[in-house]
């Protein structure tokens, strides 16, 4: 089961193949063979930074008056899973007709919690109550078996302590903001027995370097190196070991999906800038989901649409406030007229 056939790591002889040697409803590991290196790291980084999901960006707080601040609760709701396999029913909030935000582009979520016992009340993801306007269940927290129903802590309130807020949940990427990575690990390994030598297996002590690095579980798929056999300089790496584990939001099977679409939007749309005649021509659309520096359709970027921008500018914010006064900002920003799940309050 040799990993090194020069037929096929130029990718002329044979496709791509997938072989699946454990999946569950968190995490899938699989076999990618007859590719290059340059091709599964861009698989990995997509499927890591680029497939779109779900999650909350704008926090309304009209009654907090537990021990945590607002800007305590925005974070954490920030950081609830929520289901995202209807996301394509969805817009990016920057390619909305709507002026912030609408049922196109966003999910609402409300919660409203009271403390009416001398008893501590504990509040929880499944609190939060999604609004029926979609067909699907886009938005609902993620609530595993762990949890024993109940989902992520948020609050504890003692009597007579309110909490009362609407979150506006939106479709973003990981390359936006951490909250949209649909992933909590994912790597891959190839040449586990290193025959290409692209480790330098460093030990001390005169010790044998088989007992210092142990082979991973994957150096059984492959023969080993060969007493006395030549070093290949023209080998490459062709077969890849990938380790994907979901954070909740999508299955691992649709993240994979997704992040080979992605991939192809991406390809297509270098081809059609390198020849876009050949491909559609300048006034051609490239539909799917748009990384933000990729500016196809606004002259100036983020910072002149006026919703959100990424580092700066508009009326909303990821990292700083905005000149107007807008809905409020990631990590700080103007007093405005909201609050998002990380930052400020609503005045």
């Amino acid at each position: 089961m040799d990993g090194y056939d020069p037929m096929a790591m130029d990718g002329e002889s044979e496709q791509a193949q997938v072989i699946i040697s454990a999946a569950d409803h968190t995490h899938v590991d699989f076999e990618l063979s007859k590719t290059n290196l340059p091709f599964a790291n861009a698989l990995r980084r997509i499927i890591q930074a680029e497939v779109p999901t779900i999650a909350v960006d704008l926090v309304e707080i009209e009654t907090n008056t537990s021990v945590l601040a607002d800007e305590f609760i925005a974070h954490r709701l920030g950081l609830i899973p929520l289901s995202s396999k209807g996301i394509n029913e969805l817009n990016y909030s920057r390619d909305c007709d709507c002026e912030q935000y609408c049922e196109q582009c966003s999910v609402t979520l409300t919660l409203h919690a009271k403390c009416t016992s001398d008893d501590i009340m504990k509040v929880y993801a499944r609190d939060l109550v999604v609004d029926g306007r979609h067909a699907s269940a886009i938005g609902t927290p993620v609530i595993n078996e762990a949890s024993d129903g109940l989902g992520c802590l948020l609050a504890k309130l003692r009597k007579d302590q309110e909490l009362r807020l609407t979150c506006i949940a939106k479709k973003g990427i990981a390359k936006e903001h951490a909250k949209w990575m649909p992933t909590s690990a994912v790597g891959f390994e190839y040449d586990p027995h290193n025959k290409l030598h692209h480790l330098d297996w460093w030990f001390e002590n005169n010790t044998d370097p088989e007992k210092e690095w142990p082979k991973s579980k994957y150096a059984e798929w492959e023969e080993p190196l060969q007493e006395g056999e030549p070093f290949n300089y023209d080998a490459k790496p062709n077969r890849f070991y990938f380790e994907v584990e979901a954070a909740g939001t999508m299955e691992p099977d649709q993240i994979i999906q997704s992040g080979i679409r992605v991939l192809q939007q991406k390809i297509g749309g270098l081809l059609k800038g390198l020849d876009p005649r050949k491909y559609g021509g300048e006034e051609a659309d490239m539909d799917g989901p748009r990384s933000p520096d990729m500016n196809m359709e606004t002259g100036g970027g983020w910072g002149d649409q006026g919703y959100t921008t990424p580092y700066g500018g508009g009326n909303n914010t990821a990292y700083g406030g905005g000149p107007g006064g807008g809905a409020g900002t990631a990590y700080g920003g103007d007093p405005g007229y909201g609050t998002t799940p990380y930052g400020q309050n609503q005045w």
